[in-house]
């Protein structure tokens, strides 16, 4: 991980003038599914980068020049998309997490309609997902990019952001899962998935923990040991 403190989000990129302050986004805004493709639009081309550099050297390894040849944009073009080093790790943050709130809620919304997943099918479902993410660099830089927003507290904002989305799709799963409190168990449930997802990339573990603990924990908010009464929908 990345040692790098607070000053390093708070280098200020010339060549553009305006407000540099953390500007609230919507975890619902659309993202554009390829952030590395040459023909994507720059913005995103440039948020892909800094997440490839983030998740392979740590957050000191985020500069205009790496950022600019690794996007392939001009150095021009970063200064003009971000005026502050710290705009581009919030926005990278935010972007990532959008996009992954995006595909399981897309995900949900397809096992909703066919209608035939109880809770121990949405557990499986979510280990086969977690097994079928693999840990390239893009995935790797978010947990990079939390452990900065506890040196960081201009972080905290965007952190909070992506863990409040996280939590509202978790509590929609399992309101639909029929588990009673739903909201006051997402939080934990995001993160117990998030916690052995860390683990797996720091072991190399298997990713068959997460279906008997997210079990666990569901079996245990319904305050029972038992599968619930017939099947539900996520």
């Amino acid at each position: 991980m990345s040692t790098v403190g607070p000053s390093a989000t708070d280098r200020p990129v010339p060549g553009r003038s305006g407000p540099t302050g953390p500007v609230p986004a919507s975890p619902t805004v659309p993202v554009a599914p390829a952030l590395s493709g040459r023909s994507a639009p720059t913005r995103q081309r440039i948020i892909g980068a800094v997440l490839r550099i983030i998740g392979s050297d740590g957050v000191a390894a985020v500069t205009n020049r790496r950022i600019a040849a690794e996007a392939g944009v001009s150095l021009g073009s970063v200064t003009y998309h971000f005026a502050t080093q710290h705009e581009l790790l919030r926005e990278a943050l935010l972007h990532f997490v959008r996009d992954e709130t995006r595909r399981f809620t897309e995900l949900a919304d397809a096992h909703r309609r066919a209608g035939d997943v109880d809770l121990a099918g949405a557990a499986a479902l979510a280990g086969e997902v977690a097994g079928g993410i693999g840990f390239d660099s893009e995935h790797i830089a978010p947990f990079e990019l939390y452990v900065q927003a506890g040196r960081d507290e201009r972080l905290r904002e965007a952190a909070s952001e992506a863990f409040a989305a996280y939590d509202r799709l978790a509590a929609q799963i399992l309101t639909g899962l029929g588990v009673p409190d739903a909201e006051r168990h997402a939080g934990a449930t995001v993160a117990l998935v998030m916690g052995l997802q860390l683990r797996r990339l720091a072991t190399g573990g298997p990713a068959e923990d997460l279906v008997d603990a997210l079990l666990l924990l569901a079996r245990g908010a319904m305050g029972t040991g038992a599968e619930p009464p017939g099947p539900g929908v996520c």
